[in-house]
């Protein structure tokens, strides 16, 4: 089917990859997946969906640099068969998420590339880097990242293009899926999703890469203008289920402009009942594509 394109999100000015990529096309029109029920169930029925961002230090950080930013080296302890070798333009200063995943994000601004680690920690003052695994993804490229193989995150996408930034939802609309976590998931993953983490065969919890949206019944009237940016992208686009965590936290860039206890108000309005996940089988062109 023909998915209805619109200006996909911009970093700087990188496109954050083509248009006519699975991340930047909508999904309010595809059908239900047929174990969307289990999946709702298995992940939280009545679960709030959790804003994993705010002010302060909530949420997942990232940079950007010039091409001109040096190259440092970067050592892989966790994943190395399955990174992209570095060296990467990490700057010194780069900030770096709290908590246990401490995924370091940087966008090369010139030249559109997009360099993510997980485990990240300084070496040297940070003239090399150690990472549990590391990522790069070209901004203008549709190809996926090898069959099997993770990234910085656990279903082998890119981070950044899910998170939910304040600037985007200043200009009135977000025009890309984001991403959330689930408790326990399945050992399996769905286009365009490349990993699992997880032994469990059971066809009730939901793989790497499924996709839900929010259903099109839901009012969304009563919230805030900030939040029903939110939650219309979530209709319109969806979120990608992208990796192990608390059930429904999605993710975002932390800024100093959000209201965290109007972002509080999404998760005790918003519940995972409200939520249905989606067959987008239809849109693959290529296994190892993400064109639509």
């Amino acid at each position: 089917m023909e998915a209805e394109r619109l200006s996909s999100a911009v970093i700087d000015s990188c496109q954050v990859f083509p248009d006519n990529n699975v991340w930047n096309a909508r999904i309010d029109s595809l059908p239900l997946s047929t174990n969307s029920t289990d999946y709702v169930n298995s992940i939280g029925s009545m679960a709030g969906l959790h804003p994993d961002f705010g002010s302060g230090l909530i949420g997942i950080p990232f940079t950007t640099v010039p091409g001109t930013q040096p190259l440092v080296p970067v050592t892989f302890v966790e994943f190395p068969a399955e990174s992209d070798p570095g060296p990467y333009p990490i700057p010194p200063d780069a900030p770096i998420e709290g908590g246990g995943d401490r995924h370091v994000l940087v966008v090369d601004r010139d030249n559109c590339k997009l360099y993510e680690l997980f485990h990240a920690d300084p070496q040297n003052n940070g003239t090399s880097w150690q990472a549990g695994s590391g990522a790069i993804f070209d901004l203008g490229s549709n190809l996926l990242r090898p069959e099997g193989w993770t990234s910085a995150d656990a279903a082998g996408l890119p981070i950044l293009p899910g998170l939910v930034r304040f600037d985007e939802v200043a200009t009135g609309a977000i025009n890309h899926a984001l991403r959330f976590t689930a408790p326990q998931t399945q050992r399996a993953f769905l286009w365009p999703a490349r990993h699992f983490t997880s032994h469990s065969t059971d066809s009730a919890l939901p793989p790497m890469g499924v996709r839900f949206r929010l259903k099109a019944c839901f009012d969304i009237s009563g919230f805030s203008a900030t939040n029903q940016v939110i939650l219309t992208a979530l209709k319109r686009y969806g979120m990608f289920l992208a990796d192990n965590g608390d059930p429904w936290f999605l993710s975002g860039v932390p800024d100093e402009r959000w209201d965290n206890e109007d972002l509080h108000n999404l998760q005790t309005g918003v519940h995972g009942s409200n939520f249905e996940a989606v067959d987008e089988s239809s849109l693959m062109q290529d296994p190892n594509s993400g064109e639509v």
